[in-house]
């Protein structure tokens, strides 16, 4: 994979907001959906992965420092998972399925796991901040009903393959100047399954499952963001004969808000007061995600003041407090006086020792100054 940054088209320095309309911006351009390149579908999974360790300090902190041995290289998260001496031995002895994604050659725990598939999921921002649920379809492979996954015509079976025994590899043994040596590879025969199908099944070609799209309705908790990442156990696509089948992996992207704007679990807004309003102060009625309050803008408020209304920002995705509502003051000066109003604030300036000179008048007595 290409350096992070590079991915998103961004500097190493950049910020955290520059990171995220980097990926909304290469995302849009990319996803599969819009995007009938098939090498976009590759680039949109790098781009995900990017902003998933960009955006998070940590990883960030790791990558930058380490590379991508730091945040686990491509699969994302640790460096090593559960898979334990099964990877190891995959690595130096081959693996992946037949059906082109992570699945592992068959052993002796039985039929290859199906690969791990990914889809992109676009939310609307209230729906991010309170959790909903939504459909996401991909193409994935399901079980043959026609040959119940074994891959064998309807009334034959399947047998265990002669040359590795039903494990699915066979082993070699070689002379070399410190005595034999014993490697491992994939089957041949059986295409590493262990298994030999004389009479295949019409409906799946003798693979024991069938390509279908098909639509999963996914739980979205509440507080995700965009670039957070749904892992969906079982979900993926079913393993060749009986395989057990690997996870799907949502990705999601959050529609931006018109009021609001999200930092961290804050949001942000700008609220534009009158000059009356902000001298003499009032109280507004102010629309929350959660509903109606009564904002209280004092006498003498100054643009740029800040209101915190606690608890009405972002919950925490592992449940533990909520953000807080910051309001911002911006205070609109009038651009256009009626000849009433303008005399009002006039003698305004009057009463507080303000010298007003027109800015029409001052024009000239420049001019005539000029001349004299």
């Amino acid at each position: 994979m290409s350096d992070y940054y590079e991915a998103l088209g961004v500097s190493r320095g950049a910020t955290a907001d520059e990171i995220k309309k980097a990926y909304r911006r290469k995302a849009r351009e990319l996803h599969p959906d819009t995007n009938a390149d098939p090498a976009a579908e590759a680039q949109f999974k790098e781009v995900a992965r990017a902003y998933e360790v960009l955006s998070d300090p940590e990883k960030r902190a790791r990558y930058d420092q380490f590379g991508e041995a730091g945040v686990g290289g491509a699969a994302g998260g640790a460096p090593f998972d559960a898979g334990g001496f099964g990877d190891i031995f995959d690595a130096f002895f081959g693996g992946g399925g037949p059906f082109g994604g992570a699945g592992r050659t068959r052993g002796p725990s039985g039929p290859a796991r199906g690969p791990d598939l990914e889809a992109v999921a676009t939310i609307d921002f209230r729906d991010a901040v309170f959790g909903c649920q939504t459909d996401v379809s991909v193409r994935t492979a399901v079980a043959c009903e026609s040959c119940e996954a074994t891959g064998a015509t309807p009334g034959t079976s399947v047998s265990t393959c002669g040359d590795c025994g039903g494990s699915g590899q066979v082993r070699r043994v070689r002379q070399s100047i410190l005595g034999q040596v014993v490697t491992a590879g994939p089957c041949n025969t059986c295409g590493a399954t262990g298994q030999v199908v004389a009479s295949p099944c019409e409906m799946c070609g003798g693979e024991g499952r069938r390509v279908v799209e098909k639509t999963y309705t996914v739980d979205i908790p509440a507080g995700v963001d965009t670039g957070s990442t749904l892992r969906l156990t079982g979900r993926g696509a079913v393993g060749p004969r009986g395989g057990g089948a690997g996870d799907l992996y949502v990705h999601l992207d959050v529609r931006p808000d018109d009021r609001f704007e999200r930092v961290g679990n804050d949001l942000m807004h700008e609220l534009h007061v009158s000059m009356p309003q902000a001298a003499l102060g009032t109280h507004l009625p102010f629309e929350t995600l959660d509903g109606e309050e009564d904002l209280v803008v004092p006498p003498g408020t100054q643009p740029g003041r800040v209101f915190r209304l606690r608890g009405r920002g972002v919950p925490s995705v592992d449940g533990r407090g909520r953000g807080d509502l910051l309001v911002k003051i911006a205070v609109d000066v009038p651009t256009k006086l009626t000849d009433d109003q303008e005399e009002l604030l006039r003698r305004f300036a009057a009463a507080t020792g303000d010298v007003v000179t027109p800015a029409d008048e001052s024009f000239f007595a420049k001019i005539k100054s000029a001349f004299k």
